[in-house]
């Protein structure tokens, strides 16, 4: 059943180094309050340029906003760490999903930058 190997790919997932080394810089990352409050804010500015890049209105105060807390947080090595770690984890999950849109033949054309 298909559903049966999502779920076991999901296990391999949990079980990946890309995944192993998200959460354990995750966690080191998040241990100061500073950097976590600092992370978070990415967060909401990444949510808030990504909802104005899809409404067709682009925030410039949001990007250079999220540009300048970006490079910041590069200056923190836990969280220099982790975010290289976020982006290797949604590289490997934005292969995965690719994969399986080909085999649907999925136009993934709008999500393509």
């Amino acid at each position: 059943m298909i559903l049966d190997d999502a779920r076991a790919l999901a296990d391999k997932l949990r079980a990946s180094e890309e995944y192993r080394a998200y959460q354990e810089t995750r966690e080191r990352a998040y241990a100061s309050k500073p950097t976590a409050a600092l992370l978070d804010e990415l967060q909401k500015l990444r949510m808030k340029a990504q909802a104005a890049a899809v409404a067709g209105k682009p925030d410039r105060d949001a990007d250079e906003k999220l540009q300048k807390l970006g490079e910041l947080l590069q200056f923190d090595e836990n969280a220099a760490a982790f975010l290289l770690a976020e982006y290797r984890l949604n590289t490997l999950v934005g292969d995965i999903y690719r994969v399986l849109a080909e085999a649907i033949d999925l136009d993934l054309g709008a999500l393509e930058a």
